[in-house]
């Protein structure tokens, strides 16, 4: 846990950026489907300093936190996975936690113009739980992790963690600096991009609550699979998003329209849109 530092408010003043980085990245804010935030904020900061995946996490109380977006390049199909059993089963024993909660109070009282941005440090031999060092570090073969921590609207954490391969080594000076550089631009991007999300999932939520009072037959995985559609993913981002094989969604999927009474997804939509009865 020592190994974390608050950014000093004056850091990242001034840094060349082209201008079709930062349009590349502001078309990705928002996007409920993919990761495509992730992918970009590995290309801008990639670009400048040796990285190899960035997984991007909300946290929000006590509970278990959310992937919000995770980029790769090229290293490992096994990214998502390995998020999904970080925010499931080893959180708990990540050091950025108990950074987070040793400075929610400071992070409350810094005001929205001058953030409380956090910078946290950690190497798979800093974890003593052989499992998670295993899974989160050495599978993926991740020699360190440099973690960006801001509070959102004063009630979850957003954290996004830059990943170095074992072929890039540590973080050294150099590449920190630039980090900090860049950390108030990658935390208001990732706000504006959460809340967009968050926009989304409240839309899409009111939907699929409509579509059950016309249809309280569809049972849990067939609301999966609705949200997914609404969420603009294709039929093989439902299935790694539910964790079964593509022809299982198809099925699922199928099986909605059939209970629906409906074709396609074009229907669906259309369906979605209609007033309630009465209404």
């Amino acid at each position: 846990m020592t190994n974390y530092w608050a950014l000093a408010p004056q850091t990242g003043a001034a840094f060349d950026v082209p201008l079709t980085q930062v349009t590349g990245l502001l078309q990705k804010l928002g996007l409920s489907g993919g990761h495509a935030v992730a992918e970009a904020l590995l290309h801008l900061l990639g670009s400048r300093v040796p990285l190899a995946q960035c997984a991007i996490f909300s946290y929000e109380g006590s509970g278990r936190p959310r992937i919000v977006a995770v980029g790769d390049r090229a290293r490992t199909q096994a990214l998502p996975r390995i998020s999904q059993d970080y925010v499931t089963r080893f959180y708990p024993l990540d050091g950025s936690v108990r950074v987070m909660q040793a400075e929610l109070a400071a992070a409350r009282s810094a005001s929205p113009a001058n953030p409380h941005i956090l910078l946290h440090r950690q190497k798979g031999q800093d974890i003593a739980h052989a499992e998670y060092r295993a899974i989160c570090y050495e599978l993926p073969q991740v020699a360190e992790r440099l973690a960006i921590l801001a509070l959102h609207e004063g009630e979850r954490w957003l954290s996004v963690n830059f990943y170095r391969g074992i072929e890039h080594g540590p973080f050294d000076d150099a590449a920190i600096r630039m980090v900090e550089a860049f950390a108030p631009l990658v935390v208001q991007a990732v706000r504006l991009h959460y809340g967009g999300q968050a926009l989304n999932h409240d839309l899409a939520e009111l939907m699929l609550a409509r579509l059950l009072r016309r249809c309280p037959t569809l049972t849990k995985r067939d609301q999966d699979v609705v949200r997914g559609l609404l969420g603009g993913l294709t039929t093989e981002g439902i299935a790694d998003r539910m964790g079964i094989e593509v022809s299982s969604a198809q099925t699922y999927l199928k099986r909605v329209y059939r209970k629906l009474g409906i074709s396609g997804q074009r229907e669906l939509l259309g369906l979605l849109m209609q007033p309630d009865a009465g209404a």
